[in-house]
């Protein structure tokens, strides 16, 4: 009787723990599941990428069905690895999930429905409905300019807003602190104009806290 009732109550457990999961994955990537390969991964694998992370990476996109390439990022803007950040709809939402918690170094398969890709309309040349695969490879990864602990710590007079100077100064400490030597600063003024036209959204010069969001949520 009492092992029935042990039995029971593990089943229920585990019953619950599956119903958990199954709404946490329902909630998180609707209408669709992105399969993950891990295609290599450094025996030294940090730092791990997160929401709000700012990412360095190359990564090709081919059509499930025929196998054609798409998109190339090797051959695209001077075949120089794209920045982004990750989590914000920078990327496609497959992209966001499939990239999360990688690290320098790592390449990854990562296939994605149609629902986290280009949907039902399709994206030229990408057609409706289409499953696609990426193969990505990332370079770095640093805490991105949508992170709360970042965006203080660029907010030098505390006002609430960012100036292209800040971000700017910002991206020269990280890179300095990271790499141990300042790269020319051509990198951070091609980092730092994209930041501005992505998230500068009434195009005054100044990024504030409602246009990055970041405190309303602990990261984006």
């Amino acid at each position: 009787m009492m092992w029935r009732l042990v039995s029971c109550t593990l089943c229920l457990l585990v019953s619950l723990q599956l119903s958990l999961w199954t709404v946490w994955a329902a909630e998180d990537e609707p209408d669709g599941e992105v399969k993950i390969e891990v295609l290599f991964k450094p025996e030294t694998c940090t730092p791990k990428s997160k929401r709000g992370d700012l990412i360095n990476a190359h990564y090709d996109g081919y059509i499930a069905k025929d196998g054609s390439q798409f998109y190339c990022s090797r051959s695209d803007k001077d075949g120089h690895p794209q920045w982004f950040v990750l989590g914000v709809g920078q990327v496609i939402k497959g992209l966001d999930i499939g990239m999360d918690d990688m690290c320098p170094g790592e390449k990854r398969k990562i296939t994605v429905p149609p629902s986290l890709a280009f949907g039902t309309k399709g994206k030229d040349p990408v057609p409706p409905n289409a499953t696609v695969i990426f193969e990505v490879e990332v370079y770095a990864v640093s805490r991105g300019p949508r992170s709360m602990e970042a965006f203080k710590n660029m907010d030098a007079n505390k006002d609430r807003s960012l100036t292209k100077e800040e971000v700017k100064e910002y991206l020269k400490l990280e890179y300095l602190r990271k790499e141990g030597k300042p790269r020319d600063d051509a990198f951070y003024q091609k980092i730092m104009d994209d930041i501005f036209y992505k998230n500068d959204q009434n195009k005054d010069g100044l990024i504030s806290s409602k246009e990055y969001n970041i405190y309303e949520h602990d990261e984006l």
